[in-house]
C-alpha cells in the first residue's frame, strides 16, 4: 500500500500548489486485494489531475471513459479507494465547456451522459443521474430530419456518425431504466434503434462503419472497434427496458461479427484497425469503449457467450502490454510500447480488465 499512499500525497501536494500531479516512482501496484483490474486503476490514478479533475493531457471525452472505467472496477471489485475522483471531477467540471458536461460534439456529451450513470449506479447521488438527463435533452435537440432522422455529430455540422448515435441509443435506455414511469427516454431510444438499424451503417459483414455520406448513404468508412463495442451496449441497454428477445438476438449476431472478425482481431487479439504506437490520441480510447460494450452484452446473455474472449484478451494484455507497475500501452498482443503522455491505453486495458473474468 505504500505505493497508492505516495499517490496519494502526491496528489495533495499537487492540489495544494495548484500544478498538475506528475507520478513519482513508485512500488508495483498491490495485486493480492482486488486482482489485475484494481492494479491497473491504481495505475490510472497516477494520471489524475487533482488540480483540473481530468486525467493527465486533459482530454474532455478521454476524461469521460477513464471516469467510467474507474467506476466500473470500483463495482467489480467493491474498492473504493479512488471514489472521491467522482465528485471532485464533477465539481470541477460541472460548469466547463456548455454547462452539465455538455458542448457542442454531440459524442461528448454521450460519454459523460453514460459516465454520470455509472456514477448514480454506484453512489445513488441523484445529481449524477439529473445530469444524465440534462445530457441527453441536449442530444435530443439535435436529433433533426436529414437523412430521415438521427442525432448530429456536431451540432454546427451536417454530418450524422455511428457513435453519437449508439450513445444516443445508449443513454437513453438506461435513463429508462432509472426514472420510474418514464416514457419520453424509452420512445427516444426506440427510435433511435428503429432509424439506426435502416441507416446503412451496419455492412453486409456485421460491422459498423464510421458514419453517412451528404447523400445518406454507408461512407464506407473505417469499422473503428468502438462502433462496434457501444452498439452492443446499447442493444443490451434497451432490452434490459423492453424484454424483447430480438434485441437480445441482432446484438448477439454483431457480437459474433466483431470478434470473429480477423481484421479486428489479428491472431486472434483486439487490434484497432488503425492502431498508433503512443497513447495520445482519441484512438487510444476506442478498444476499452469496444470491450465495455460486450461485456454489457455478455452480462445480459444467460450463457455467457463472450467471456472466453476477454478472458483472451486479458491475459494477452497483462503478458505482453505491461509494465511492471502496472501501466499499459497501446498494443495488447505487444510489441510493448511505453505509453507516454495519454490515459486512453490504461483506462481501456482497465475496460478490458473490468470485462473479462476477475483474478
Amino acid at each position: 500500500m505504500s505505493g497508492f499512499r505516495g499517490r496519494v500525497l502526491g496528489a495533495l501536494i499537487g492540489l495544494l500548489l495548484c500544478v498538475p500531479v506528475v507520478p513519482a516512482a513508485a512500488a508495483p501496484p498491490d495485486e493480492e486485494a482486488g486482482g489485475r483490474g484494481a492494479a491497473a486503476a491504481t495505475a490510472l490514478m497516477t494520471r489524475y489531475r487533482e488540480d483540473t479533475g481530468l486525467f493527465d493531457t486533459g482530454s474532455w471525452w478521454t476524461s469521460a471513459n477513464a471516469l467510467t472505467a474507474l467506476i466500473g472496477n470500483m463495482r467489480v471489485t467493491g474498492l473504493r479507494d479512488h471514489e472521491y475522483a467522482i465528485a471532485r471531477t464533477y465539481d470541477l467540471n460541472k460548469d466547463a465547456q456548455g454547462g452539465n458536461f455538455t458542448n457542442e460534439y454531440l459524442d461528448d456529451t454521450g460519454w459523460w451522459g453514460l459516465a454520470w450513470i455509472a456514477a448514480y449506479d454506484l453512489t445513488g447521488d441523484g445529481r449524477y443521474l439529473d445530469t444524465a438527463r440534462a445530457d441527453a435533452e441536449h442530444m435530443a435537440a439535435h436529433w433533426t430530419s436529414e437523412c430521415g432522422g438521427g442525432v448530429l455529430w456536431n451540432q454546427h455540422k451536417t454530418y450524422k456518425n455511428a457513435i453519437t448515435n449508439e450513445l444516443y441509443l445508449w443513454l437513453n435506455s438506461a435513463l429508462h431504466n432509472r426514472i420510474p414511469g418514464d416514457s419520453t427516454h424509452l420512445q427516444r431510444a426506440r427510435d433511435e434503434w428503429a432509424w439506426f438499424n435502416a441507416s446503412g451503417m451496419i455492412n453486409s459483414d456485421g460491422l459498423v462503419n464510421d458514419g453517412l455520406t451528404e447523400g445518406c448513404a454507408n461512407n464506407g468508412d473505417t469499422t473503428w472497434t468502438y462502433n462496434q463495442g457501444v452498439l452492443l451496449g446499447g442493444l443490451a441497454e434497451l432490452h434490459r427496458a423492453t424484454g424483447e428477445q430480438e434485441l437480445l438476438d441482432r446484438a448477439g449476431s454483431l457480437a459474433e461479427a466483431s470478434t470473429g472478425s480477423d481484421h479486428l482481431n489479428p491472431d486472434g487479439i483486439l487490434r484497432e484497425p488503425v492502431e498508433a504506437d503512443d497513447c495520445f490520441g482519441d484512438g487510444a480510447s476506442f478498444k476499452g469503449a469496444y470491450v465495455r460494450g460486450l461485456g454489457a452484452l455478455n452480462e445480459a446473455l444467460a450463457d455467457r457467450p463472450h467471456t472466453d474472449y476477454l478472458a483472451r484478451q486479458a491475459d494477452a494484455a497483462y503478458a505482453n502490454d505491461r509494465d511492471e507497475l502496472d501501466d499499459y500501452g497501446p498494443h495488447w498482443n505487444g510489441p510493448w510500447v511505453a505509453p507516454g503522455e495519454g490515459h486512453g491505453c490504461q483506462h481501456s486495458a482497465l475496460d478490458l480488465l473490468n470485462a473479462a473474468p476477475q483474478g
